[in-house]
């Protein structure tokens, strides 16, 4: 299935989550810039908090592959993906250079965010939690978020998205409480593939955007 847009798509979604979660304590968390776009789509609907959690992914050097992500409080997730020792093998064998790009990810985030950050924990705590993302084909930042969320209080998991690989729904399934996927590809060609229209802000943009919504939340 195609989209003419992620507003579009965030609309389907809103219309399918609408019924269950209009009156009940729902915080959308957006995992990227055109997540926001289509949580914003779903906050709207249901009257609710939307957030967004800033990660970075850590990738090996020479290799497509992610070692695992860092968050905007700076935690360290590995890829739920890599088995211990293949985990083991990478951190021996470029122990320096994953350490430095742990610190420099950290370090970007740190200063695209600013002090305030963009996540308040507050605003999670007693809430079901609604994860969004414009679409979902790695495991890495899930992985993240799902560490990110675990001293929080919380009364249920979603996770949301027009698109997503089979690979990432295999995974997340048994974690969260409910899926709400449009479509899942089992050759995932890439988020911007699934889109007609690819308008989507900087980071830069989605941050301030974000900080004023939380500031009128509050």
């Amino acid at each position: 299935m195609y989209f003419d847009s992620r507003l579009q798509a965030g609309q389907i979604l809103a219309n399918e989550l609408f019924e269950k979660y209009r009156y009940e304590n729902v915080a959308i968390v957006a995992l990227s810039d055109g997540g926001v776009i289509v949580g914003e789509q779903i906050a709207t609907a249901l009257h609710c908090i939307l957030t967004m959690l800033v990660t970075e992914a850590v990738e090996v050097p020479g290799e497509r592959q992610s070692f695992g992500a860092v968050s905007q409080v700076g935690g360290f997730t590995y890829n739920s993906n890599l088995s211990t020792s293949e985990i083991n093998d990478y951190k021996s064998e470029f122990h320096g250079y994953l350490e430095e790009e742990k610190r420099q990810a950290f370090h970007r985030i740190n200063r695209l965010i600013g002090d305030g950050g963009t996540i308040d924990y507050d605003l999670l705590r007693d809430h079901t939690i609604i994860l969004v993302s414009d679409g979902l084909d790695d495991v890495t930042i899930l992985d993240s978020v799902f560490d990110f969320l675990k001293p929080i209080r919380t009364t249920g998991l979603v996770i949301a998205a027009p698109v997503a690989s089979v690979g990432v729904v295999d995974k997340v399934h048994m974690v969260a409480d409910e899926l709400h996927i449009i479509d899942v590809k089992s050759n995932y060609m890439g988020t911007d593939h699934y889109y007609e229209h690819n308008d989507v802000p900087t980071h830069e943009q989605t941050i301030q955007k974000i900080n004023q919504i939380i500031l009128n939340w509050r």
